[in-house]
């Protein structure tokens, strides 16, 4: 990956490494703005929300200083160019947008700059944009002819009826999706996504968000559950969740893609299964469990569940009664903050949150895969808690959603 380079010019670009961990987030708010002020139709594809939270500027800043950190050794970025591969499809990049990027990210690396971004540092990021284009346009090519090619298959986004809606909880909606041509859908991996793309009458814009598939594969329909995200004095609330609960009907049609994603049920292995989430985090883990139920019955799993009390517990009768069913399945609940009537029924494991000791004294064994999906804080401590339980890395997979780069688990 890096023979297209000259050693001259890694060695530019490393020299920039120091420059853009101080100002990285600074270039990339400013390629944001210069960029969707010149071409305002990516607002299409761009997620406005993730724009005015800061959080896409601050992903793509970590992107491209992890780009120059590892210029010489671009195989270490690996893992998160997949994640990103899969995404770019999911959401419609296409090689036509790729120049358009370039230009205005070198721009911005010379407005924030000034002086100190001299001809041959630009010259030297142009041609490295190049090399890094080009690969990721060739294999997002490779992947969208999978998504198109494989059976009930498509390009683009394709038009699906909402077949049922169904409340889980005080936030959290389940959507069951049928496509609206009556023909087959592609299968997929349990843990993987598929975007889905509004056009809300007073918004301007239409609007992408990528949402888990939270039931097994191999059914007629694609189910997504979704949690409304009301506002906060930090955070607005989700445009699309809120559109999604409040405006879509059964009957609606909504688009999608076909479905994407790196984070997904290793099928292949026997060993047992841990899954640990938190919140709306369970939509791939309930489809993941759903699928080993079906598909490997014999399959040891331990399913750990965090929310703020049954209220905001979304499919939990249906998660105690396959554990009722199957001895195979152990289940866990964690409430921040019990109701009465929780505490009357005793339906839960431990108040409070996830921690390290508790972890250890539910766990019969670490020698497992471990699965894990939740909101930052609760995926930081799981992590570090099976690090600290000497989990190795490579039985660890999770799942960061929206903007925010991997590297905000070791913060």
């Amino acid at each position: 990956m890096n023979s297209m380079l000259s050693p001259k010019t890694i060695s530019i670009i490393k020299s920039t490494v120091p420059v853009l961990k101080e100002h990285g987030e600074k270039i990339t708010t400013h390629f944001y703005q210069t960029m969707l002020a010149a071409h305002p139709e990516l607002n299409n594809i761009f997620n406005q929300a993730h724009q005015k939270l800061k959080d896409q500027p601050r992903a793509l800043a970590e992107s491209v200083y992890a780009a120059a950190a590892n210029i010489d050794h671009l195989e270490k970025l690996l893992p998160a160019i997949e994640h990103i591969f899969h995404k770019h499809c999911s959401i419609g990049i296409l090689p036509e947008h790729y120049p358009i990027v370039g230009k205005y990210l070198l721009q911005a690396i010379k407005d924030v700059l000034g002086d100190a971004a001299t001809d041959e540092i630009i010259e030297a990021w142009r041609e490295a944009y190049g090399v890094l284009a080009d690969i990721f346009i060739t294999k997002e090519k490779e992947l969208y002819k999978q998504m198109e090619q494989q059976p009930g298959g498509w390009a683009g986004y394709r038009p699906f009826i909402v077949d049922k809606k169904v409340k889980e909880s005080c936030v959290i909606t389940s959507f069951y999706l049928k496509p609206a041509d009556g023909k087959p859908i592609a299968s997929y991996q349990p843990g993987q996504y598929i975007s889905i793309r509004v056009k809300a009458p007073d918004y301007e814009y239409t609007m992408i968000r990528q949402y888990s598939l939270s039931d097994a594969p191999g059914k007629d329909y694609y189910r997504i559950s979704v949690k409304r995200e009301d506002g906060t004095d930090q955070k607005p609330a989700g445009m699309v969740s809120t559109y999604l609960h409040e405006q879509i009907q059964e009957g609606d049609i909504v688009e999608i893609s076909a479905p994407a994603g790196i984070f997904y049920l290793d099928q292949e292995k026997e060993t047992p299964v841990v899954l640990l989430s938190g919140g709306v985090g369970m939509t791939p883990l309930i489809s993941m469990l759903n699928t080993i139920v079906e598909k490997q019955p014999n399959r040891k799993v331990t399913y750990i569940h965090a929310a703020i009390n049954s209220e905001y517990h979304a499919m939990d009768d249906h998660v105690r009664t396959l554990a009722q069913q199957h001895e195979n399945i152990q289940y866990y609940v964690v409430y921040e903050k019990p109701t009465e009537k929780d505490r009357a029924q005793l339906n839960f494991d431990k108040e409070g949150y996830v921690d390290q000791k508790w972890l250890a004294s539910v766990l019969s064994t670490t020698d497992a895969d471990f699965y894990f999906c939740g909101p930052v804080p609760f995926m930081r401590t799981v992590r570090q808690a099976l690090e600290n339980m000497g989990v190795p890395a490579d039985r660890m997979h999770f799942e960061l959603f929206g903007s925010t780069g991997v590297n905000v688990l070791a913060k």
